[in-house]
């Protein structure tokens, strides 16, 4: 019961929190400017977290989830999910080296990814243990939500945000990843429909936050040494940085 109460009241916050954060914010036009492009920006999310709330363990998830199954193939499997939540980070990373103009810094792009990943793993995680909703496959009790498809929309999310104004076709294209990832999650009959729509939700809507809070932690040491570039890696085994060295 109490765990029970402790969801709904904090999926609750993630769909009212940037609502709050309009009428927070009033005292000047910067700060309600700032408060109206927020709310903007939690539509997305708002939406498919709300979505995700309504499906789960409803009587059309389990059938789109038999019926999903019957098209794919009952002894479906692959690991290609594991690599594409991260590939937009790949993307945007090789388009640094080969010289695509960003709206920020390596560094400051590594910073935002690294703490909209950390933050989507520790809400992910969260959530898993204290929901148990039973994975369609039976194996154990953490699909609600899909930790795969939040990595996947939190990176797709920071390639976007950061090529939106540059490459608007790179910018989207790491959905297009983030999408496969959630599919291939349902495919492999580890997730359910609702856990990748909440999965998304977080992903897209944690990124969204620290972009538009990350004036809060300008800190960037490297920007008079762009030779060396710090790449995040988060995985269910491991969390961690690569450090690499242009010459």
């Amino acid at each position: 019961m109490l765990k029970t109460q402790f969801t709904k009241q904090f999926l609750l916050l993630l769909l009212i929190a940037p609502l709050y954060q309009t009428h927070a914010q009033n005292d000047s036009i910067i700060k309600k400017t700032r408060s109206k492009h927020l709310l903007k920006k939690a539509i997305i999310p708002s939406l498919l977290i709300g979505s995700s709330l309504v499906l789960t363990r409803s009587d059309f998830e389990i059938n789109f989830q038999k019926d999903f199954r019957k098209e794919i193939s009952d002894d479906f499997d692959t690991s290609i999910d594991d690599y594409t939540r991260f590939a937009p980070l790949a993307q945007m990373y090789i388009a640094d080296i080969v010289g695509v103009e960003s709206k920020n810094h390596w560094f400051d792009q590594t910073k935002n990814a690294t703490i909209s990943l950390v933050l989507t793993d520790l809400i992910t995680t969260k959530l898993k243990r204290e929901i148990e909703k039973t994975r369609p496959s039976g194996s154990n009790r953490n699909a609600f939500p899909s930790a795969h498809t939040a990595y996947a929309f939190s990176s797709a999310t920071v390639l976007y945000e950061e090529f939106k104004d540059t490459k608007p076709l790179l910018a989207y294209s790491g959905y297009l990843f983030a999408t496969t990832t959630a599919y291939l999650r349902i495919a492999k009959n580890e997730h359910w429909l609702s856990d990748v729509l909440l999965g998304a939700g977080i992903g897209i809507g944690i990124t969204k936050l620290v972009y538009h809070f990350d004036y809060l932690f300008a800190w960037n040491p490297f920007k008079v040494n762009d030779q060396v570039v710090l790449i995040p890696q988060i995985t269910s085994e491991q969390k961690g940085l690569y450090l690499a060295i242009k010459f």
